[in-house]
């Protein structure tokens, strides 16, 4: 028999009967069920422990996972975008530092204008003026092939910065120096009479005024660069906390989980040694 029943009178309940059981060990699977699942717990809670992560396979929170996926894909495509915006700052700043050299040069140029018109300067004289003159102009026409990274700095065309993790672009306008009539015209005048060096003297002060109009715009660019990369960094934070709130494990709590789920799988181990010692009293009975 599977079974071995023996029927004995209790105290008081003289109808009932008590059934002990040797092949199906009832107390010893409950227990061993429990201890699974104490186990279970036990080896996620340590996983999540020691990777930091809540969400240490996809069955912990497959829709919190399908969503940190797309924060973390947006979050790599702003630190990209932060990196185009940065060296666009640069590239402002460069063209500024240049511009900067050539205001200078331009300033020169018109003092000169002014001294080559005084009537006590001889000839020889202002032929000096204009050496110094025509030097400097060489210099600004010089700078205006000016580039960075390969990219030219001065050709006038408008530059279109990624801005956010969708692409979006700002334009950075461009700034002209190579083929600019009011750059070129200041720069090939001759001072060597007084009717040249005013000439001269009415050209550079144009030259003077657009500079002073293009590095405006230039100051508007990397203003407004600026901007967009200080709105790139606190968007990713932003996004950074979102998704630190579905992944990254509370330790506080997690640590409070493995020490109750270790206790569990200790006394379940203990447990289901004394259930698999319950059939051998049978042999008392037998003996």
């Amino acid at each position: 028999m599977d079974v071995a029943q023996i029927k004995m009178p209790l105290p008081g309940r003289l109808t009932e009967r008590v059934i002990m059981v040797i092949n199906t060990n009832l107390s010893a699977q409950s227990a061993s069920t429990q201890l699974l699942q104490s186990s279970t717990k036990l080896s996620a809670s340590l996983s999540r422990l020691s990777s930091g992560s809540k969400i240490t396979s996809p069955a912990d929170d497959s829709a919190g996972l399908a969503v940190s996926m797309k924060l973390n894909a947006q979050i790599a495509r702003i630190d990209a975008a932060t990196n185009n915006v940065g060296n666009a700052i640069s590239f402002s700043q460069t063209q500024d530092g240049y511009i900067a050299k050539v205001n200078d040069a331009f300033s020169r140029m018109s003092e000169l204008s002014v001294l080559a018109q005084d009537v006590t300067k001889t000839t020889s004289d202002r032929a000096l003026y204009q050496q110094e003159f025509a030097a400097l102009g060489s210099y600004i026409n010089n700078v205006s092939t000016k580039d960075f990274n390969g990219v030219s700095l001065f050709d006038g065309n408008t530059l279109n910065v990624t801005t956010d993790s969708e692409a979006n672009t700002f334009g950075m306008v461009g700034i002209n120096l190579n083929a600019n009539v009011t750059y070129t015209t200041a720069t090939a005048d001759n001072i060597t009479t007084i009717a040249g060096a005013k000439t001269a003297l009415t050209d550079v002060k144009k030259a003077i005024s657009q500079l002073a109009s293009d590095r405006a715009n230039i100051g508007s660019n990397e203003e407004s660069l600026t901007y967009y990369n200080s709105q790139l960094a606190s968007l990713k934070n932003n996004l950074s906390a979102a998704n630190s709130r579905i992944t990254d494990v509370d330790v506080a709590q997690e640590s409070t989980n493995y020490a109750k789920y270790n206790i569990l799988v200790q006394s379940g181990t203990a447990m289901l040694a004394q259930a698999n010692s319950l059939p051998q009293s049978v042999l008392k009975l037998l003996g």
